[in-house]
C-alpha cells in the first residue's frame, strides 16, 4: 500500500551495494539550493554504514511506513551526470542482462565517480526543457497559475541546448523556487553548461564546410554506403560488410562530416585499446572538432575529463571502447561501432553486455542511424540482415590500387619446425627482409609458453582456483592465469616430486621472439602483445613506429589483427589457428575464421601485393577449405545453416545460470 507524509516527496535511489532492488529515500535536510533530481549521485545511510547510490525517480508516495524511511545524507552533484534519456538506457540495459540497477548505472560512470568524491570540472551547472516535453494541457495550465515558470519555460524554448543559472537570474532574476518546482514535475532538466557552450559547439560545427571530407572521391560501393546512410530519417540499422582494405574508414569519415554539419555529436566504438591512436590520427587529420577518447588505459583524471567533454557538448566526436557505449551525448546523431564482430566488445566480468547491441538499443532509443562495420560480420548480424533487421551494405573490393593476398597453406606435418616456424616460412621471410619488405607474424599467444611440465612426473602448470593452464612468462619469471588472472612465482622444482626439471611446452610470443632474434640478429623487430605494451603509451608509439616501417619483423597478437594499416607488410605469417577448427565452443570456428582474414588483411594494403602463408596441420579441413576457396560469405552460409540445425544461436537463445561456493 502506498502511503505519503506531509512533503509528499521520497527518492527513488539505486544503492552501490550487491542488491537487485531500489530503495526510498526522505530528501536531505535541510534542502539546500539545488533540487534533487534524477541522474545525480548522493551518499545515504545503507545498513550500518555508509553507501554511494544514484537517484532513479523522484516520487510522491512509497510502499513503506514514513517512519522507517531514512534520509539521504549528502547530494554530491550539481546537476545530473546521466540525463533522464540516458538514465532509462542504462536501467533497461540493466533490466535485460538481469543484472542490479546500481551495478549498470554506475558501470555507467567514470570509475572516479564511483565513489563519493566531486566532479573534477566543476563548471557552472545549466537547466534546458526536459527530453520528454510536457503535454499541451500542462503548459496551459502553467501558463495561468505560474507565471513565473512559464517564463522559464519560454526562455528555455529559445535556448534548447541550455541556460546557466547566472544567465537565468540575469533574465528573470531570483527564480531558484520555481526552477525547482519545474524539476519536480520533470519539466526541466539539469545539463552541463561550460565556456564553450553546446550552442557554440554545435553551430561551429555546422558552419564547417570540411573540403578535405567532400574532396575526397568514394567509389560507386562507398558512395551507394554513404547514401543508404544519409537518406535514412531517424533510427536505421546498417551492416556494412567490406572486405580488408575496402575504405570502411572513409564512409565512416563521410558519415561523421554530415552528422557534424547538422551540429551533431558521433560516438564511434572499437573494440581494442590499440585501434583507437590510429583512428584518432585519421579523424584529427581530417575533421577539426573536439573529440574525446575513452578507454579503459587512461589515467583516472584523463578519463572523467573526457567523459565531461563528451556529456558537456563540448566534444563533438567520441571515441572509445566498450564502454563508452554509455558516455552521455546529449546531441547524438551517428553511432558507429567497428569490428562489430570482435568478442572485445562483449564485457566479459561484473556487469556483462554486449557493446554493439546496446549501441543498436541505444541508437533506436536516440531516433539515430547506427552503422555496424566488418569485413568478417557475426553471424548473429548476418542472421538480422537476413531477416530485415539491419540494412546490408557491400564493400567487396580492396579501395585503390591495393591488391587482394594470396593466401598459402603450408602443410607443417611431419615437418621440423624452428620455435614454430616452418622452412617455407622462414625462406620467405629472409627474401621480403632482404627486399627492404616488412613481416608480421601472428601468433594469438602470449607469455613464453602456454605450460610448463616436469620431465620427470609428468606434473603441469594448472591454476588452483579454475583449472586453466598457466602460462609462463619467462620475462617476469612467473606463471601467470589467463581466464582469471592468478600469478605465481615460477617455481624452482616440481611441487610433486622436487624435480628441479621443469620444461617449458609449446610457443608463446615471447619464446618466438627470442628465437626470431637469434635467427634474424641485427633486424629491427617488434612484439606487440599486451604485456610488451603495458607501459603507457608504449602502444601508441609501437604502432606509428610499425606504419612508418621502423621495424622489418613484427610478432604479436590479435591487438595487431584488426583495423592497423601497414603499407609496407607483404608477408604474414599465421603460425597456429589450428585450435580453432576443434575447439569446444560452437562459435568457435567462426572465431577462427574470422581472425584468419582479419590478420590476412594486413597484408599488400599499398601498391605491392601480399602473401599470407597459414602454417596447419590440417590443410584438408572442409571449414579451411570452403573458406580460403569461396570466402567468408560462403563459410558464413555453411556455418549458419549448421547452427540452424542444431538449434544453436542465433536460431536460439542460451542462457547460463552459475553458482560458485567456497565449501
Amino acid at each position: 500500500m502506498k502511503t505519503t507524509d506531509a512533503n509528499g516527496t521520497y527518492i527513488q535511489v539505486a544503492v552501490a551495494a550487491p542488491v537487485a532492488e531500489l530503495f526510498d529515500y526522505l530528501p536531505p535536510y535541510p534542502a539546500g539550493d539545488i533540487a534533487i533530481l534524477p541522474g545525480m549521485r548522493v551518499l545515504v545511510p545503507f545498513g550500518r554504514g555508509r553507501r554511494i547510490g544514484m537517484v532513479t525517480a523522484i516520487s510522491t508516495t512509497t510502499s513503506l511506513a514514513v517512519d522507517r524511511l531514512k534520509r539521504i545524507e549528502t547530494l554530491l552533484d550539481p546537476y545530473p551526470l546521466l540525463s533522464a534519456e540516458d538514465l532509462r538506457f542504462v536501467l533497461w540495459a540493466a533490466s535485460y542482462y538481469r543484472s542490479s540497477p546500481a551495478e549498470a548505472l554506475f558501470s555507467a560512470l567514470p570509475a572516479r565517480l564511483r565513489r563519493p568524491e566531486a566532479l573534477l570540472h566543476n563548471a557552472p551547472p545549466g537547466w534546458r526543457v526536459a527530453a520528454v516535453p510536457a503535454a499541451y494541457e500542462q503548459r496551459q495550465h502553467i501558463q495561468q497559475r505560474a507565471p513565473r515558470q512559464a517564463a522559464i519555460l519560454a526562455l528555455l524554448d529559445a535556448h534548447p541546448k541550455g541556460m546557466n543559472d547566472a544567465a537565468l537570474r540575469q533574465h528573470l532574476g531570483n527564480c531558484g523556487a520555481a526552477l525547482r518546482a519545474l524539476a519536480e514535475k520533470g519539466l526541466i532538466e539539469r545539463c552541463h553548461i561550460d565556456n564553450h557552450s553546446t550552442n557554440t559547439a554545435a553551430e561551429s560545427s555546422a558552419d564547417k564546410s570540411y573540403p578535405s571530407i567532400q574532396s575526397l572521391e568514394l567509389n560507386p560501393d562507398q558512395q551507394a554506403a554513404v547514401c543508404a546512410v544519409r537518406e535514412t530519417t531517424g533510427f536505421g540499422c546498417f551492416l556494412l560488410d567490406g572486405v580488408t582494405g575496402s575504405g570502411k574508414t572513409e564512409v565512416y569519415l563521410r558519415l561523421i562530416g554530415d552528422a557534424l554539419r547538422l551540429g551533431q555529436q558521433v560516438l564511434v566504438l572499437v573494440p581494442e585499446i590499440g585501434l583507437t591512436p590510429q583512428l584518432y590520427d585519421r579523424f584529427a587529420q581530417r575533421i577539426d572538432v573536439p573529440m574525446a577518447v575513452l578507454h579503459s588505459s587512461l589515467s583516472k583524471r584523463e578519463r572523467e575529463l573526457a567523459w565531461q567533454q563528451a556529456s558537456s557538448g563540448r566534444a563533438r566526436l567520441a571515441l572509445g571502447t566498450r564502454s563508452a557505449v554509455f558516455t552521455p551525448l546529449p546531441d547524438l546523431g551517428l553511432i558507429i561501432v567497428d569490428e562489430e564482430h570482435d568478442l572485445s566488445l562483449k564485457q566479459q566480468e561484473g556487469f556483462r553486455y554486449s557493446a554493439r547491441d546496446l549501441a543498436v538499443r541505444r541508437a533506436q532509443v536516440t531516433a539515430c542511424p547506427v552503422l555496424l562495420g566488418s569485413a568478417t560480420p557475426s553471424l548473429e548480424s548476418l542472421h538480422n540482415a537476413r531477416l530485415g533487421r539491419y540494412r546490408p551494405l557491400r564493400l567487396p573490393q580492396r579501395a585503390g590500387a591495393a591488391i587482394a593476398p594470396r593466401i598459402l597453406i603450408a602443410d607443417i606435418r611431419s615437418q621440423p619446425l624452428e620455435t614454430g616456424l616452418c622452412h617455407a616460412l622462414l625462406t620467405r621471410m629472409e627474401q621480403e627482409i632482404s627486399a627492404g619488405n616488412q613481416v608480421l607474424l601472428f601468433l594469438n599467444r602470449r607469455g613464453f609458453s602456454p605450460v610448463l611440465t616436469c620431465h620427470d612426473c609428468g606434473w603441469i602448470s594448472e591454476c588452483q582456483q579454475c583449472d586453466a593452464r598457466m602460462t609462463l612468462h619467462l620475462e617476469r619469471d612467473q606463471l601467470l592465469c589467463h581466464h582469471c588472472g592468478l600469478m605465481l612465482v615460477r617455481p624452482a622444482r616440481c611441487p610433486y616430486c622436487e624435480s628441479p626439471d621443469l620444461r617449458p611446452l609449446g610457443q608463446g610470443t615471447e619464446r618466438v621472439e627470442d628465437s626470431l632474434r637469434q635467427r634474424f640478429p641485427g633486424i629491427p623487430l617488434a612484439r606487440i602483445d599486451r604485456d610488451s605494451t603495458r607501459r603507457k603509451g608504449e602502444l601508441e608509439r609501437l604502432l606509428a613506429a610499425a606504419e612508418r616501417a621502423e621495424f622489418r619483423i613484427l610478432l604479436g597478437t590479435q591487438m595487431l589483427a584488426k583495423g592497423h594499416h601497414f603499407p609496407g607488410i607483404t608477408l604474414v605469417g599465421i603460425l597456429d589457428l589450428d585450435q580453432g577448427l576443434y575447439g569446444s565452443d560452437f562459435r568457435a570456428t567462426e572465431r577462427m575464421a574470422q581472425l584468419l582474414l582479419q590478420v590476412a588483411g594486413r597484408a599488400g594494403r599499398a601498391e605491392r601485393a601480399g602473401t599470407v602463408l597459414l602454417q596447419t596441420r590440417h590443410p584438408r579441413h572442409p571449414l579451411l577449405t570452403r573458406l580460403l576457396h569461396d570466402g567468408y560469405g560462403a563459410f558464413a552460409d555453411d556455418a549458419l545453416a549448421e547452427r540452424a540445425e542444431a538449434r544453436l544461436p542465433p536460431f536460439s537463445h542460451q542462457a547460463l545460470l552459475r553458482a560458485d561456493s567456497p565449501k
